[in-house]
């Protein structure tokens, strides 16, 4: 009896450090701050339109591979104005 109330205690503590400790990114995507993806414009953390400068949510918006960096825009617009000109808005200091 002892035996399976440990093992009961042991998976509810699993279950609860899997669920809501840092595991949890394991299941639902990664959070801010943890590995790939944690910098500006992936992940958790909101990106900066290189056209027009406004702030684009994870997930929302166009993205562009340029030269191994994620770029977020805005609107369709916006990601037409850069892939007509990149190197304007990259060398321009704003990202």
């Amino acid at each position: 009896m002892g035996g399976l109330l440990s093992l009961l205690l042991f998976a509810a503590l699993f279950y609860l450090m899997m669920r809501f400790g840092c595991g949890a990114h394991m299941v639902h995507g990664h959070h801010p701050g943890h590995g790939p993806g944690a910098g500006e414009g992936m992940g958790g953390s909101p990106g900066r339109d290189p056209v027009c400068g406004m702030q684009v949510q994870p997930g929302q918006g166009y993205a562009k591979l340029q030269d191994g960096r994620e770029y977020r825009f805005c609107s369709r617009k916006c990601l037409d104005q850069f892939e007509a000109d990149p190197g304007r808005y990259i060398s321009s200091g704003r990202s």
